[in-house]
């Protein structure tokens, strides 16, 4: 938004001249009429794009708790908003604040103000608010959104740690294993070669495997850049994305994970809505887009058509594979006994825990995997190595 310098006289007659920022040159006039100041000079200013700040999900947990304490203990929406944007550590979001203080000011709603800013507030965020400021519930509602973003957070923390750590793992044997091939090997190849000892099958492949390493290194790095950026440009493409999303979904152990956090983000997000308010057909749209893998997305896409056309929810879901027969069931009883909003928020304190089951299970199995293989791997190599030695000790015996 840009930032005008202004001078105004007050109406002591006194000139003053300070910094807004605003929407509009018109937007400027209006704030100054506001605050009771005659216009006398307004010039917009060369400014610095804030586009390239980020805002971390931290930190709208933190503006949120504090702006529902605000608006509970009574504080007008925009005195609340400038002190958030004076306390507020990270500078984008402080900016933001300020933006929508200002058009808040300009008797824009709250929920219109913060959709003008979707970096930092999402469409879930904005459809609550809205909600919230139509029932006179807003502060009610920011508790929410604040322990749901915190549910949230700790979800894909949880689920990005499950994929880090095998990831790290992996990583480190892969660089133990180029050492060796770079670095130890070699040596053992100039001693066989003074030597003049033949050399069996599996040292010749050892070596032969630190020799393409030493000479094609450039190749392999390039040759794994490219198909980096292929894998991801073919995710980005609405068939590759439902592909690799199905196949995530199919890994043995990582894909119970994924399956486990899909459905405990669902319901937590579709429970959050309907319970502030919004109509369970704009909670599913909103729902599908934040649902992180196609082939949910698809599935929950399905359910809204079926509410739409009259029928439940339950039945699309069921088709997807994605939502196990419990979830199925209870989202059916829900639904019949009108506490849908409180099954879905069960499901999810559920599925939350089975989440950190499934983690626990990955790590405590990939650890012991992972340190079997590098030891299969380095060992199986120097013993390669070692062989050449053991058949010149047996021809001296």
């Amino acid at each position: 938004m840009p930032i005008f310098t202004y001078t105004a006289r007050a109406t002591n007659g006194d000139l003053k001249t300070a910094t807004i920022e605003a929407a509009s040159r018109d937007a400027v006039i209006a704030q100054l009429r506001k605050m009771r100041l005659a216009v006398v000079k307004i010039d917009e200013n060369a400014q610095k794009s804030t586009k390239k700040g980020s805002v971390k999900i931290r930190d709208i947990v933190v503006f949120t708790r504090q702006f529902s304490t605000m608006v509970n203990a009574g504080l007008p929406l925009v005195q609340a908003l400038d002190i958030l944007a004076k306390q507020t550590e990270n500078k984008t979001l402080s900016s933001i604040t300020r933006q929508v203080m200002f058009d808040v000011e300009s008797g824009y709603t709250l929920a219109d103000s913060m959709a003008k800013h979707p970096r930092a507030f999402t469409s879930l965020y904005t459809n609550m608010v809205a909600a919230g400021e139509a029932g006179g519930i807003l502060d009610v509602i920011l508790n929410r959104l604040a322990a749901f973003l915190e549910k949230n957070d700790k979800l894909i923390r949880k689920v990005k740690g499950a994929m880090i750590y095998p990831s790290s793992i992996l990583g480190v044997a892969v660089g133990a294993i180029a050492i060796l091939l770079i670095f130890v090997i070699p040596t053992f190849e100039d001693m066989f070669a003074s030597v003049g000892v033949p050399l069996p099958f599996p040292t010749r492949l050892v070596i032969g495997m630190s020799k393409g390493l030493q000479d094609y290194w450039w190749a392999i790095i390039a040759f794994s850049v490219i198909s980096f950026f292929m894998v991801k440009k073919y995710y980005a493409s609405p068939n590759g994305k439902l592909v690799i999303d199905r196949l995530l979904l199919k890994l043995p152990v990582l894909g119970d994970v994924l399956r486990k956090s899909s459905v405990s983000r669902f319901t937590r997000t579709l429970g959050t809505l309907i319970a502030s308010g919004v109509s369970i057909l704009e909670g599913l749209e909103i729902t599908a887009r934040t649902a992180g893998n196609r082939v949910v997305q698809d599935a929950i896409m399905a359910s809204r058509a079926s509410i739409a056309g009259g029928e439940t929810i339950a039945a699309p879901l069921a088709k997807s594979g994605v939502f196990p027969p419990m979830v199925i069931s209870m989202i059916s009883v829900g639904e019949s006994t009108g506490g849908l909003d409180e099954m879905l928020s069960k499901i999810a304190d559920f599925y939350d825990d089975e989440v950190d089951a499934a983690v626990g299970g990955l790590l405590s199995l990939l650890e012991p995997m992972m340190i079997v293989f590098l030891g299969i791997a380095v060992g199986g190599m120097i013993m390669a190595m070692y062989l050449p030695i053991f058949d010149m000790v047996n021809a001296v015996q």
